[in-house]
């Protein structure tokens, strides 16, 4: 295995919040998941004006951002690319959650964390090698996560569980925004706190995430709820975001 280059090891030199703990500047230790994080997904910004949304969500106290990038042909859409990762990334410091919903994501993940992920995403229905995946994420410097489609099973984790940094639970088939939530997202969820036992797996959920729903998944065990339409779709999207940790931790 190779060294990350120098141009991964400066990435990591910027200041990270304090419930990220590394081990030697850049392998991840621990992530903190005894609070509930809200990461507002960008897929529902105003793209014209991304800095100033951001600025909105940071003044609301989002943990982080969540960045969808589709590729057209995994999910029936074409979002974003390293270029626009790396102009996020000048203007926040919240770690980037960076959610590859692409085919053959290995080819394009260095470009990613170089641009500036903090973490990026896979999904296990795109990615036949996905231990190797997960360990060339680390192996950059980035937390690797896993994200499983509403029909894939827990299951589909069993043989990865110590190669992961989080576990994204799709509630809504990928590919939109604004879909309304899938009721069985709640026993996967369940489902896949009990398959990682104590290991320090952030668990997130991603799609129909609104505030009546806060409090249950939380209580369902995910550690991360991600929000796109109810938080950039809302008037004020920094009391969004207040309004979805008030209701999680209620």
């Amino acid at each position: 295995m190779s060294a990350p280059s120098a141009r991964h090891r400066r990435l990591h030199r910027r200041p990270f919040p304090p419930d990220l703990a590394f081990l030697s500047g850049l392998h991840v230790l621990r992530y903190n998941s005894s609070v509930i994080k809200i990461a507002p997904s960008i897929l529902s910004a105003d793209f014209a004006a991304l800095g100033t949304d951001i600025a909105r969500v940071e003044a609301g106290g989002a943990d982080q951002l969540h960045v969808d990038v589709m590729d057209g042909r995994f999910v029936p859409n074409i979002t974003i690319g390293p270029v626009v990762v790396g102009a996020i990334r000048k203007r926040t410091r919240l770690p980037l959650d960076v959610h590859l919903m692409i085919v053959e994501p290995e080819r394009y993940i260095p470009e990613f964390i170089a641009a500036g992920a903090d973490m990026v995403t896979v999904h296990a229905e795109a990615c036949p090698h996905l231990q190797r995946t997960l360990a060339q994420i680390r192996e950059l410097g980035a937390k690797a996560g896993v994200a499983l489609n509403p029909s894939t099973p827990p299951s589909a984790l069993e043989f990865v569980l110590d190669d992961l940094d989080l576990v994204l639970v799709m509630s809504v088939n990928p590919g939109f925004g604004g879909q309304a939530f899938i009721p069985t997202a709640h026993r996967k969820i369940r489902e896949i706190k009990k398959l990682l036992g104590k290991r320090p797996v952030d668990v997130s959920v991603d799609g129909g995430v609104k505030v009546d729903l806060a409090k249950s998944l939380a209580d369902d065990g995910a550690t991360t709820l991600v929000a796109g339409s109810a938080v950039f779709g809302a008037a004020d999207p920094a009391a969004a975001v207040k309004a979805l940790r008030s209701a999680a931790t209620a």
